[in-house]
C-alpha cells in the first residue's frame, strides 16, 4: 500500500497551515485538542494530497471548517471528490462553516459530543 498519510512533500503546507490556522480553525482546536472529546484530534493532517483541518485516527473522523469560498460551485466539485476520495479510505468528513464555529460553538460541540457518543456505542 502506498504511504497516503502525511506525504513529505506535503510537510511544509502543513506546518504552514498549522502557523496561520484561521479564527474558527483555532476557536474549534481548542475543544478538539488534548483528548477534550475523549479521543485524538491531529490538525492539519495529510491525507493522500488532500489537508484536512482535523483528523481522528482512532475513528477515521475528518472534520473541516468551511469559509465562504466553499460556496461557489467549482469548490463544492472539488469536495465532493475529496469526500468521495476519503469515503473510499473508511472516513467519514463532519463539514462545519465559520459562521456555525464562530457563533453557534456550543451547538458544533453538542453536536461532534453526539457523534462521538454514537461512534462508541456502535
Amino acid at each position: 500500500m502506498n504511504h497516503i498519510f502525511n506525504k513529505v512533500e506535503y510537510t511544509q503546507r502543513r506546518q504552514a497551515l498549522r502557523s496561520n490556522m484561521t479564527e474558527p480553525e483555532k476557536k474549534l482546536w481548542q475543544i478538539l485538542r488534548g483528548k477534550q472529546m475523549g479521543v485524538k484530534f491531529r490538525r492539519q493532517h495529510g491525507i493522500g494530497h488532500y489537508i484536512a483541518d482535523f483528523y481522528c485516527p482512532e475513528l477515521k473522523l475528518v472534520i473541516e471548517v468551511d469559509g465562504d469560498s466553499h460556496e461557489s460551485l467549482d469548490a463544492q466539485a472539488y469536495d465532493t471528490i475529496r469526500h468521495d476520495f476519503m469515503t473510499s479510505l473508511g472516513i467519514t468528513t463532519l463539514r462545519f462553516t465559520n459562521d456555525e464555529v464562530m457563533n453557534h460553538l456550543d451547538g458544533v460541540h453538542h453536536h461532534l459530543t453526539q457523534y462521538l457518543n454514537a461512534q462508541n456505542q456502535a
